[in-house]
């Protein structure tokens, strides 16, 4: 009792809990070689995973088919309200709708 009235307590939900009760969001590394690999990150995308991607083979071999690669990718990511960035020349950083990409100056 505190000055005469009983105390009254709310349980609070700490945020932790929160990412105990969804689990882990799988990190993976993935490598891009040709169009058809997009494929294989869109599914993984879709699946939840947050994707660092490494474009720089598909980037020397046929630019092209990178950037028709990237733009199919893209067109996903943004359908299910996911993030996509590059980092440096060499690598995309992919994410599910359940985390946004930090980008210089936000």
């Amino acid at each position: 009792m505190l000055f005469g009235k009983e105390e009254e307590y709310i349980e609070l939900e700490h945020e932790g809990e929160e990412v105990k009760k969804l689990g882990r969001i799988p990190i993976q590394v993935e490598q891009m070689n040709d169009y058809a690999d997009s494929d294989r990150i869109q599914k993984k995308l879709r699946d939840g995973s947050i994707l660092l991607v490494k474009i720089k083979s598909l980037r020397e071999k046929d630019l092209n088919e990178l950037k028709r690669a990237i733009a199919r990718i893209r067109r996903t990511c943004e359908a299910m309200n996911g993030d996509i960035a590059a980092a440096g020349d060499d690598w995309l950083i992919i994410t599910p709708p359940v985390a946004r990409i930090s980008r210089m100056g936000e």
